[in-house]
């Protein structure tokens, strides 16, 4: 990855989709994707009422194991 924070020497800020988008990225539900926030397999990015997701780390998560 080669972007401005990291030329720059600062630390990248996390691409963030929202659920929906997240949900369409990995081919599952929303409902799988806040099941996988809350047992910890994706971090949770935005705040109380906006729940957002890092596309690089879904789209590691597919690199490391199978779907549920």
């Amino acid at each position: 990855m080669s972007g401005f924070a990291e030329r720059s020497g600062g630390t990248a800020r996390p691409r963030t989709v929202p659920t929906e988008l997240a949900a369409l990225a990995m081919g599952v539900s929303q409902a799988t994707i806040r099941k996988w926030a809350s047992r910890g397999k994706i971090t949770r990015h935005g705040g109380p009422q906006r729940a957002e997701y890092d596309l690089e780390e879904l789209l590691a998560l597919t690199r490391r194991t199978p779907l549920e």
